[in-house]
């Protein structure tokens, strides 16, 4: 289940993260797990709707059709829709699986198989995964890996300090961090890293100081962030940047109003959101801004939308 094409293809690619709060340890790690992808069940509890539930006036969730659609379309390995993503399977599986464990159908596939397939993924010269078996380790891939099996309770497969290593050793001198050995640098794997080392209690091994300076030098004057210093504010890099700030307990450096209104005009006249202004809106970018918003209702900002 959730197994890629044993095909060595050793290619270099360039990805995109999807594009998984407060003064106390405790009220950080919910915040911590809240944005790196409803990792509390706790938080589950309290936020997703139960499966089945009725949803509003349009319906109820069909539950056991997501579920069917998740586990048949990862047996279709020779689908023109599967070739062209095979690079980036393993994100896939990380998505796939974490809708299965939100509906509480995570059974519906073989734990045993998926963590192997997992592993073959695994490069031990370097401690990086890449996003299918014969690709090339990148943080991208390598968080997702940590992220599953964190969901199956088995990052006792791992040598967790290998994989440690791997990410903090992409750290930049100056705070930033690079995707891979080709140097690629952007405020999405600031967050990978930091997210990577806090799932394996292994923040210690990067600056942190140096990294948080890093993000902050990427906040613009609207309140958002881009990929580096002086790039233009967008959802997903505020998602990223947000995240990693949240973990790091630096959140003192955000400008909550100016942020939340910046985040509150990306909804379209249809309804919808965008990512960054004069976009249409996109579906994708719900996700996100649900976690976003929950943030600020955990900072007590709920008041706003009274």
């Amino acid at each position: 289940m959730f197994t890629g094409s044993t095909r060595p293809t050793h290619r270099r690619v360039r990805d995109s993260a999807p594009l998984a709060v407060g003064d106390s340890l405790e009220r950080r790690a919910a915040a911590s797990s809240l944005l790196a992808g409803f990792g509390s069940s706790t938080l589950r509890a309290k936020l997703l709707v139960p499966p089945a539930r009725a949803m509003g006036e349009g319906g109820e969730l069909a539950a056991e059709k997501h579920v069917r659609y998740i586990v048949t379309v990862e047996k279709k390995k020779d689908s023109f829709e599967s070739l062209v993503m095979e690079h980036i399977r393993l994100n896939g599986a990380y998505w796939g699986l974490t809708t299965l464990d939100l509906l509480h159908k995570l059974d519906a596939v073989d734990a045993g198989e998926v963590i192997q397939w997992i592993m073959s993924c695994y490069h031990p010269e370097s401690g990086g995964f890449g996003g299918n078996v014969g690709h090339d380790p990148h943080v991208l891939y390598t968080l997702s890996a940590v992220q599953v099996l964190c969901l199956f309770d088995r990052l006792d497969v791992l040598d967790v300090d290998k994989v440690a290593d791997y990410v903090s050793g992409l750290q930049n001198e100056d705070g930033s961090f690079s995707g891979d050995i080709w140097g690629e640098v952007d405020t999405r794997f600031s967050y990978i890293v930091i997210c990577t080392l806090a799932l394996l209690h292994r923040l210690h091994k990067i600056n942190v100081q140096k990294a948080v300076d890093y993000i902050v030098s990427c906040k613009n004057l609207d309140g958002g962030f881009g990929a580096m210093p002086g790039g233009e504010s967008h959802a997903g890099q505020i998602f990223c940047c947000v995240g990693a700030l949240a973990i790091t307990g630096s959140l003192h450096h955000i400008d909550r109003d100016l942020l939340g209104w910046w985040l509150c005009e990306r909804q379209c006249k249809e309804g919808g959101l965008n990512g960054r202004p004069e976009k249409l809106a996109d579906v994708k970018f719900r996700c996100p801004f649900l976690k976003l918003f929950m943030f600020f209702i955990t900072l007590s900002w709920h008041h706003r939308f009274d």
